[in-house]
């Protein structure tokens, strides 16, 4: 028996995956309700940060390990990347909470930003043909936007961490809201058809 010329991974997914949408829906109302608290927080504390800055990290982690499950990439290498970079993401959100401080926020929210970034990059390119690999791609880079730019601004405190925190939170929920309602649309568009 002859092995497939292309890879699986690389094949594109088959029709359209319903299932993907509330995770990614889920994962962009995270992402603007943070963003929207940056911009309107207009004097927040260190305790504060962490608590707020942490919570986003981890939920963000945990509804990126629900889209692996619903998207039955478990077992594949792209869901493995994925569930590294929503590791990373719980991991850098509970060390937020736990150990709260201007330069503590700005290292481990970089740092999980960053294996986010990274991961999601490397999941488009190795899943060219899934229904969310370019979404990946500008998501990563998004990820590792934001961790590039965090250590920068410790010494002006914690408003401007979560400012940029915030900044990249919002252009990532615009960008999985866009995805999930998109994903919804054709999904139900394909189940009217006959």
């Amino acid at each position: 028996m002859t092995q497939p010329a292309v890879p699986a991974e690389s094949l594109p997914a088959a029709g359209p995956q319903p299932e993907l949408w509330k995770p990614l829906v889920f994962r962009a109302a995270v992402a603007l309700a943070f963003g929207a608290l940056t911009i309107f927080w207009a004097t927040p504390s260190v305790a504060g940060m962490g608590i707020a800055g942490g919570v986003y990290l981890a939920a963000t982690g945990i509804l990126l390990l629900k889209l692996v499950t619903a998207g039955s990439l478990a077992g594949q290498r792209t869901g493995r990347l994925l569930s590294a970079g929503a590791s990373a993401m719980i991991g850098a959100g509970v060390a937020a909470v736990a150990f709260q401080g201007d330069q503590l926020f700005a290292i481990v929210g970089a740092v999980g930003l960053g294996v986010l970034g990274v991961t999601e990059i490397a999941a488009g390119i190795l899943g060219k043909g899934h229904v969310l690999a370019r979404d990946w791609l500008v998501s990563g880079v998004i990820a590792l936007g934001t961790a590039a730019l965090l250590p920068f601004f410790i010494p002006l405190g914690a408003h401007a961490l979560l400012g940029v925190a915030g900044g990249g939170a919002i252009l990532a929920g615009v960008l999985w809201m866009l995805s999930g309602l998109t994903i919804r649309h054709e999904a139900a568009g394909a189940a009217r058809r006959p």
